[in-house]
């Protein structure tokens, strides 16, 4: 079995489609889509076709769901553009995705931890910035899970980590949004220093399961240009350059 992994598109639908081209070139039985899919000043509704035309699996993530449950007149300003730009139909489509999913046996599916969709599981804060966190830490965030690969998102970090028993781990990066400020506390800022899109491709061999995590180019100008139109400097700079500041 081989998967693409995407996940934290953001409505980068430029990213997502330079992705997706990469994913042809490779080839993969299944792409397993791991949420937030629309949050962001970009192209939310675009994208959201180019999801719903996809043969993936799709999670919620946090985002999503908050994009949901948005109270007019306050939440993010991300989730609140989403929102505004969203028929019926694209948030039909997002009450339909399911938070966490089972493939087959041994493989789990969620976007923060098994358990939550706004709780990292791979990271934790140190300085005001994203670290790995410890062994024991991850295993407890866990809660017993015993699948042989278990795939999240959320923070936007590509990492693919090995436990003991073997399980192997693998955030596969953001596909829209290479750098934040986090201000929930602990605040935090997240950054790779790059404008490639990421993801991942995992595949179930002999030995087990073992995975590729992969940088794509994509036309970054323009995407940062939207946001700058939108008003979003922040975004515009992260898109731009992979940096917070």
């Amino acid at each position: 079995m081989r998967l693409a992994l995407i996940s934290d598109i953001h409505g980068n639908l430029a990213a997502l489609e330079a992705v997706l081209a990469d994913v042809r070139r490779r080839g993969a039985d299944r792409v397993i889509n791991l949420g937030d899919h629309l949050s962001g000043p970009l192209l939310p509704k675009e994208t959201a076709h180019c999801l719903q035309a996809l043969d993936a699996i799709h999670l919620a993530g946090n985002h999503d769901r908050e994009v949901l449950d948005l109270v007019p007149g306050r939440g993010g300003k991300s989730d609140a553009y989403a929102r505004s730009m969203l028929g019926e139909p694209e948030l039909a489509w997002l009450r339909g995705l399911r938070p966490a999913q089972r493939l087959g046996d041994d493989v789990l599916l969620c976007h923060g931890t098994p358990t939550s969709d706004c709780t990292t599981l791979l990271e934790r804060v140190h300085q005001g910035e994203l670290v790995l966190a410890e062994r024991a830490t991850i295993l407890q965030r866990l809660g017993g899970e015993t699948a042989a690969l278990l795939a999240c998102g959320h923070t936007h970090v590509p990492r693919a980590v090995r436990l003991p028993g073997g399980m192997l781990v693998v955030n596969p990066g953001s596909v829209g949004l290479q750098a934040y400020v986090d201000d929930d506390e602990p605040r935090h800022v997240m950054q790779l220093g790059s404008t490639d899109a990421r993801y991942a491709i995992v595949e179930r061999g002999p030995a087990g399961w073992t995975a590729e995590l992969h940088a794509v180019p994509y036309d970054f100008a323009a995407m940062a240009q939207l946001a700058r139109l939108r008003g979003r400097p922040e975004w515009d700079a992260a898109l731009s350059t992979g940096y917070v500041r």
